[in-house]
């Protein structure tokens, strides 16, 4: 985890969400069953049950509970990305196998849909009706941004656009995370809302940043070509800082009309992009969100955990690949 250390606190309680999610395929069929092996075996940074147990942990909650709770996050995480690989046609992730590089499309959907039904069921398990509302709002929340982008983000210029976008695919489910800890572990609204802000804080930032290593990172290492959202449309804060500074480029003006079809013209692109201040103005403003972060635990009584969270939040802005 490039050195991290915010995990330490929650190690053990890690590897018993590990354990939970692996045990939802027990009893079905062999071959799912191989599928969940593969899918968690692939890795991962495990950032958000990290969080719920970090959360859970600072305000005293039940470890039988985060440890569910945190499985319950993890497998619809991995429900979503199961079903990202499908429609974005991807054969790798983290440097293995898609399920769907190895099954048919319909098996992949069904892959998806079990992990799905298993991560509510894990959440039914918390015995919380709020929860349950948190947790269906949010995968509507995901799927309707994903409808949303292919329908019609395409080439949109707009901030707004985008961090509806970015809250859909990435915020929510950080923020449900976190509030859903605080939710089983204490019962104080202001308590929860300021864990619910943290949440939304950083998961914005996280995305923020995703989309900047888009632009700064190496092809060999994040195993897509550079600028790859441009050349499917998708106009992310870099880009949009750009366009902004710069409105009557060709380029610039040509996303609206479907201009992201010509590889030639986003290369081009991509490269006045990753050598303007876009790069930097947009890594500030990941950093002002990680900073409103980490003043919603000013509330709380400094420990382990809070210092965990703290150290989480700097490192989705110093991440690098």
């Amino acid at each position: 985890m490039n050195n991290a250390t915010f995990f330490v606190p929650v190690k053990e309680q890690i590897l018993l969400v590990e354990d939970r999610m692996r045990a939802q395929g027990a009893e079905c069929n062999q071959d799912l069953r191989a599928a969940i092996e593969h899918l968690l075996t692939a890795g991962g940074k495990r950032i958000r049950p990290i969080l719920v147990l970090l959360v859970g942990k600072m305000l005293g909650g039940n470890p039988e509970l985060l440890v569910t709770l945190g499985a319950a996050v993890e497998l619809l995480h991995t429900a979503t990305l199961v079903h990202d690989d499908l429609i974005d046609g991807a054969l790798l992730r983290r440097g293995a196998e898609t399920i769907n590089a190895r099954w048919s499309s319909a098996a992949t959907v069904l892959t998806g849909d079990f992990l799905f039904a298993r991560a509510a069921k894990l959440a039914a398990e918390t015995d919380n009706s709020e929860l349950m509302r948190s947790f269906a709002n949010t995968l509507a929340t995901i799927v309707n941004g994903e409808l949303t982008q292919l329908f019609s983000a395409r080439g949109v210029i707009n901030r707004e656009n985008y961090y509806q976008r970015i809250y859909a695919k990435t915020a929510s489910l950080f923020e449900m995370s976190t509030q859903a800890a605080g939710m089983v572990s204490i019962d104080n609204k202001e308590t929860i809302e300021h864990i619910r802000k943290y949440g939304y804080e950083i998961g914005m930032a996280f995305q923020i940043v995703d989309d900047l290593l888009d632009f700064t990172g190496e092809q060999a290492t994040i195993g897509k070509p550079i600028g790859s959202d441009l050349l499917q449309g998708l106009v992310t804060l870099p880009a949009i800082y750009f366009a902004e500074m710069n409105p009557d480029n060709p380029d610039v003006r040509s996303l609206a009309a479907g201009g992201w079809g010509d590889a030639e013209r986003m290369a081009r692109l991509v490269q006045l992009i990753r050598g303007s201040d876009a790069i930097q103005m947009s890594m500030r403003e990941a950093e002002q969100a990680v900073e409103r972060a980490i003043s919603h635990l000013n509330p709380f009584k400094e420990n382990l955990e809070h210092t965990a969270l703290g150290d989480l939040a700097r490192y989705v802005v110093d991440r690098r690949i």
